[in-house]
């Protein structure tokens, strides 16, 4: 069934559900948040058919494609298609929506509306992650990838948290819309130039942007590049995420950092390096140095934070260097880590911000100071906040660490300098993560958390498909490396770069002719 419309299914169930949700009666409100549920399970089902019948070492690179005219007169087709890479990305965000909304069922019961509007929103932004990961033509990326601003701009300016929620909306769409229009300067120098908006017609050695004059190329990789850098984000475009995700509901905060950021080191791979690989080449170094800064730096900032929200969001900067410099690194094991990596990311993160919107939904509060003893209370809770933070520093036997790994030995191939400086970005993360956790969790119980509540069943249900994730793919990683690594090969030939000879191979060569 490979010709199956699986991808337009996909995308259309979500957005149909959101539509019914939307036209029903605002007295309705738990049958709305029953039709959200069903939408997106059914979405998640019809995902992984899907997936089911990918061939990650098919014939063909993207496979269950799709073409058909979209906007003929500019040569716009609505073209999707998945590899390995866009199919686990895609798999990620159909797990995490249904646990979202599970955990965000009484989100929002204080909106005027009972949080219709909320759940209406998260299936428009369900069918676009779908669409922005599937897409194959470079005009419907960039439509995907603007259309996602419109439903996070109002879960978080309309049902976020606190009075700067709406600023920080605006922050959000600002930052967001300059990329954008970075890109959109891009996207129509890529039609001028290369005659095809197609992404399969725009990559390889025979591709139509064979024969761009490289200055040309550079700065239409910077267009690309700059709008996926903020979407990422990376230093110095991040400012806007802690902005973002402390003024958001910890459910919009999973699907902003979970996945949505995903959209700029996906971009990274699939966009910036090879339609444009000798641009990326040239710019190697630079973006290696952005990336080691954005590790250093979001650490930093990460120990320095007295509120939960904005603590996970600064660790997801320094996260994101990570994936950036192994994106960039030209190394199988370095691009392998970063795709495995964001997948990773999203599980861990998200169980992190829904354990803390948990605590929040109980004494509505994101200061590390408002907790103590937590541990003593609610067991359950603590256990599920102590594991997702030790996938967040990479624990061995929780899955980010196979991704961590796999990029640190990428990056020492490429060169061992920025390996051993990002390795800082490890021991920060211990440091944060358990500072955070001995802060909230451990100590004597204050009178004021003597009533708290452990997880419900709805609670346990949302969060445990996370936890178990995290030890099944950290113990054995292997179908995750299965799907990726293929379509890694593939990006590495497209781009024209093979991966280092080891020196101590090429060492006892050099001593065997010697001898000889």
């Amino acid at each position: 069934m490979t010709d199956f419309p699986w991808l337009t299914l996909a995308i259309a169930l979500p957005a149909v559900g959101a539509a019914l949700v939307a036209l029903l009666p605002r007295e309705r409100i738990e049958s709305a948040k029953r039709a959200t549920l069903g939408a997106t399970v059914a979405t998640l089902l019809v995902v992984a058919a899907m997936a089911a019948q990918f061939t990650p070492a098919g014939a063909e690179r993207l496979q269950f494609t799709e073409v058909y005219p979209w906007i003929p007169r500019f040569g716009v087709n609505y073209a999707v298609g998945v590899d390995g890479i866009a199919l686990v990305l895609i798999l990620m965000a159909a797990v995490l929506v249904p646990l979202v909304v599970l955990a965000a069922w009484r989100e929002n019961d204080d909106a005027p509306d009972g949080g219709k509007g909320y759940f209406a929103l998260i299936l428009v932004l369900e069918a676009m992650m779908i669409g922005v990961f599937a897409a194959t033509d470079v005009f419907l990326f960039y439509v995907f990838f603007e259309a996602m601003l419109i439903p996070v701009y109002f879960m978080i300016g309309r049902y976020g948290r606190g009075d700067g929620r709406r600023a920080a909306a605006v922050k959000f769409l600002l930052f967001s819309l300059l990329g954008g229009l970075l890109m959109l300067v891009s996207v129509i120098g890529v039609y001028v130039y290369g005659g095809t908006f197609l992404w399969s017609d725009l990559v390889g050695s025979d591709s139509a942007l064979a024969g761009i004059d490289p200055a040309t190329a550079r700065w239409l990789f910077l267009g690309f590049f700059v709008a996926f850098a903020i979407k990422a984000p990376m230093w110095p475009v991040h400012t806007w995420l802690p902005s973002a995700a402390g003024s958001s509901r910890p459910g919009t905060a999973v699907l902003l950092v979970g996945v949505l950021d995903k959209v700029g080191t996906y971009g990274m791979l699939r966009y910036c390096l090879e339609m444009f690989p000798g641009a990326a080449t040239w710019f190697i170094w630079p973006v290696v140095v952005l990336s080691l800064v954005s590790i250093v730096y979001g650490a930093v900032l990460a120990i320095a934070q007295s509120d939960m929200m904005r603590l996970i969001a600064y660790t997801s900067v320094s996260h994101f260097g990570f994936i950036t410099l192994g994106v960039f690194v030209m190394t199988t094991q370095g691009q392998s880590g970063a795709a495995l990596y964001m997948v990773n990311h999203g599980f861990a993160t998200g169980a992190l911000f829904l354990v803390v919107g948990f605590l929040v939904a109980r004494q509505g509060s994101t200061a590390i100071a408002d907790y103590r003893g937590v541990q003593s209370r609610a067991p359950v809770l603590a256990g599920v906040f102590l594991v997702s933070g030790l996938a967040g520093l990479a624990l061995p036997g929780l899955s980010p660490f196979v991704s961590e790994f796999l990029v640190f030995v990428g990056t020492y191939a490429f060169h061992p300098v920025p390996a051993i400086i990002a390795s800082v970005g490890v021991v920060l993360a211990a440091l944060y993560i358990l500072w955070m956790y001995q802060r909230t969790m451990t100590g004597p119980l204050p009178e004021k958390l003597s009533r708290l509540r452990d997880l419900s069943r709805r609670e346990t249900l949302a969060v445990a498909p996370l936890i178990a994730l995290l030890v099944v793919f950290g113990v054995y990683p292997q179908p995750l490396l299965d799907v990726v690594n293929p379509a890694v090969e593939a990006t590495m030939r497209s781009v024209g770069a093979t991966d280092p000879e080891p020196e101590i191979g090429g060492a006892e060569t050099a001593a065997e002719g010697d001898h000889e």
